[in-house]
């Protein structure tokens, strides 16, 4: 479904990814993991648009998406749960959801979509009318994977879903997307509790200072001598 091959992006005088190559098969939940500062959040960043790539190609179902603005990649069946939830403060948790329908003409299906989505989520259709910036983070989390939602993706993207959230939240969170994996979209998971994003991924790709230097199955990530040093306590 998503085809990287040897991107190149930086800001500035930075380079933030160095030619890196994955790729993510319809139905599949890959995980990328690294530590901070690795490259994993340009990576998600320059596959929604958000970061025009110096060099390399993006390839989406067979439709080169390299340099497409954010519009168009979400229109091609791509969206974003961005890094910190980044609901619309000041609108209600209504004004959000709708929002992630921005592009979507059909209304009947639309309604439908928010329908279902407080029905997955009735803390959500508890406080509808409530102004998103005085939910709790954990209710920010849910709004942005329910605005994500509703732009039907094909494939959708996290990045750090479970930061900064409570550990029953965490649990219910990954719980949340691996519903979503089995409901038939496919998921790119950037994630800083690598066991946990390993122990629920189908493939899985390392970054370390904007490079993959190691890809396979989750599990095999979980049992190499390296992985489990650095970034699994032991």
């Amino acid at each position: 479904m998503l085809e990287i091959r040897d991107l190149v992006c930086g800001y500035g005088g930075v380079m933030a990814l160095r030619g890196i190559s994955l790729e993510v098969k319809p139905g599949q939940l890959v995980a990328l993991i690294g530590a901070n500062g690795a490259g994993k959040s340009t990576a998600l960043r320059a596959i929604s648009g958000l970061v025009p790539p110096r060099s390399g190609s993006m390839i989406f179902d067979g439709r080169d998406i390299t340099g497409a603005r954010p519009p168009r990649v979400l229109g091609f069946g791509i969206a974003h749960c961005p890094e910190g939830r980044r609901v619309f403060p000041h609108m209600s948790v209504e004004e959000n959801l709708m929002m992630g329908a921005y592009l979507r003409t059909d209304n009947t299906e639309i309604v439908a979509d928010r329908d279902r989505i407080y029905a997955d989520f009735p803390r959500l259709a508890e406080r509808r009318r409530q102004a998103a910036g005085t939910l709790s983070g954990g209710e920010q989390q849910m709004l942005a994977i329910g605005r994500a939602l509703m732009s039907r993706p094909r494939l959708i993207m996290f990045d750090e879903p479970s930061l900064g959230l409570a550990p029953n939240i965490v649990e219910l969170t990954f719980a949340i997307i691996r519903r979503i994996r089995d409901a038939g979209t496919t998921v790119l998971l950037v994630e800083q509790n690598a066991f946990a994003a390993l122990e629920m991924c189908d493939n899985a790709y390392l970054l370390e200072n904007g490079q993959i230097v190691l890809a396979g199955r989750g599990a095999e990530l979980i049992a190499n001598e390296h992985v489990r040093k650095a970034y699994l306590g032991g």
